[in-house]
């Protein structure tokens, strides 16, 4: 069964960095866009970054300049580097990707999947 595993949260100060990791496994076929969103406490889930398998970046504006996305195709896993962090960064940081592979039920079938999600919270 796919799944995407996070890993690197945690508590920052401002002004400081963290590196979040997202590796997706099982029967995959390909992996299409990947991407990171967030959500904080009472707001709706939004959008930090994404990047197509070929590289291409799409990032919101309140990240531009300071978080970067990349992947490794090989691994099948994608990073965001978040630089110059604010308090205003704290929340849940979930990875997902549009993923052709088999899904629980042995079906072979596009889909998108979602992490369990990392907490990122920034000190002032």
């Amino acid at each position: 069964q796919v799944q995407l595993v996070e890993s690197g949260g945690g508590l920052v100060q401002a002004g400081g960095s963290l590196r979040l990791s997202c590796a997706a496994s099982g029967r995959i076929i390909r992996l299409n866009v990947m991407g990171w969103y967030r959500q904080a406490p009472g707001k709706q889930r939004e959008l930090v970054a994404t990047i197509t398998s070929g590289g291409r970046t799409n990032y919101a504006d309140s990240v531009k300049g300071r978080f970067t996305i990349s992947r490794d195709n090989g691994k099948n896993t994608v990073y965001v580097q978040t630089n110059d962090v604010k308090p205003e960064d704290t929340a849940v940081y979930y990875c997902n990707a549009n993923i052709f592979g088999y899904n629980a039920q042995d079906r072979l079938n596009w889909r998108s999947y979602w992490g369990q999600g990392t907490q990122v919270t920034v000190s002032s």
